[in-house]
């Protein structure tokens, strides 16, 4: 019987049987989001050789699958073609708080945000993945220069992601007030606030110490590329 001790030891997971389950594509015990959503990707804790065929089933051979802080190797045959280092932060001491200047962003700004986020890259955002939650933004001369919003919602928690400001307005404190306001949504129906950054992003880090999040816990995040079946052949033998 799989058990999670937490949610956000495993929160794509949590999100997707709990608060996000209106999302999720299953097979067996796996669970994604539509991929036009977000590529993550929910597997038990301690997958067995079973959930593994469904993930290559569900994805396909030679297709690519995030695995955000899987704490077990895929298995032989696959193969890891993204790796980085990260920091799961949860709120401790936030001042969250709504900003004037902050408008809700609709599906009609998603291809503003989905430019933004082209040149700021602050992690996935697709066509979509507004349907997860509330997303912020601020505007200058009517054109979109910073955002942030919602991404996973594990039981009690959700997910700040996509931070993001415009090169030209660093500097300005816009993407730290975009945190606190997206924080206050999230605490006003009862939530805890957490996010993810590289643990290299040392920059971020110190942005979210200072907005009151202490770090959580250190994980991995990979993409894996499903074997084709002759590869999965060799491997099995």
């Amino acid at each position: 019987m799989n058990t999670v001790s937490h949610p956000l030891d495993n929160p794509a997971y949590s999100s997707l049987t709990g608060p996000h389950a209106h999302f999720a594509e299953r097979r067996g015990r796996l669970l994604r989001y539509p991929p036009e959503v977000s590529p993550w990707l929910g597997l038990p804790d301690e997958p067995d050789d079973e959930d593994w065929a469904d993930v290559a089933a569900l994805t396909g051979p030679g297709n690519t699958v995030a695995l955000p802080g899987l704490r077990v190797p895929p298995p032989d045959g696959w193969e890891i073609t993204f790796s980085i280092d990260g920091v799961q932060m949860i709120d401790e001491a936030v001042a969250a708080a709504p900003d004037e200047e902050a408008v809700r962003l609709g599906a009609a700004d998603v291809p503003e945000m989905l430019d933004l986020v082209a040149r700021a890259q602050p992690g996935p955002f697709l066509p979509r993945t507004i349907e997860m939650g509330t997303y912020l933004g601020i505007r200058r001369g009517g054109a979109l220069v910073a955002m942030a919003g919602e991404r996973m919602r594990p039981v009690g928690h959700t997910e700040i992601s996509a931070v993001c400001t415009d090169a030209a307005y660093r500097g300005q404190g816009l993407a730290g007030r975009l945190v606190l306001a997206v924080a206050h949504g999230i605490r006003e129906r009862g939530d805890v606030p957490f996010l993810h950054t590289a643990a290299k992003n040392a920059t971020a880090i110190r942005l979210y110490e200072s907005l009151g999040f202490r770090l959580r816990r250190n994980l991995t995040f990979l993409d894996a590329r499903v074997p084709l079946p002759d590869a999965s052949r060799v491997s099995a033998g």
